[in-house]
């Protein structure tokens, strides 16, 4: 064996890739082909915007967190709806909106990007709560 290393590197790659793709693959393809992963509720991902009551709790949500974040100087205020407001599919959803603050006289008129996930899943009797919602993350996005 020590005389031949190159050969027992080939015939090790060799019986790594035949493994690979004789026992690893098949069972990858098994676990993806079942309902290992599936997520079944009422709510269903759309790639067109919507609007709907859950759209209008996340953009309130997502507001109030922009809102709590900034200093009590800042005066801001909110559109009525978003810009967007996309469903992710099992509550989650993606809203797109402006808003525009006023501190010292001086203006200005951001946009953001907010994805909020609501955590009671079909029972949406507590969604106008903040604690039953989670927000995943807020960009702000530059003009």
């Amino acid at each position: 064996m020590k005389k031949y290393p190159v050969l027992l590197f080939i015939l090790g790659l060799a019986a790594l890739i035949m493994f690979q793709g004789e026992v690893v693959m098949p069972l990858v393809n098994k676990v993806i082909q079942s309902d290992l992963f599936l997520v079944e509720s009422k709510d269903e991902a759309s790639q067109l915007p919507i609007s709907n009551e859950m759209t209008s709790f996340a953009f309130t949500h997502c507001n109030n967190h922009i809102k709590a974040n900034l200093d009590q100087n800042t005066v801001i205020s909110f559109p009525e709806k978003p810009i967007n407001a996309w469903s992710l599919g099992n509550y989650q959803y993606v809203i797109n909106a402006e808003y525009s603050t006023t501190k010292d006289n001086q203006a200005a008129t951001s946009k953001y990007a907010c994805r909020i996930t609501y955590k009671n899943g079909d029972s949406i009797e507590g969604a106008s709560d903040i604690n039953n919602w989670s927000i995943d993350g807020i960009s702000e996005l530059k003009k």
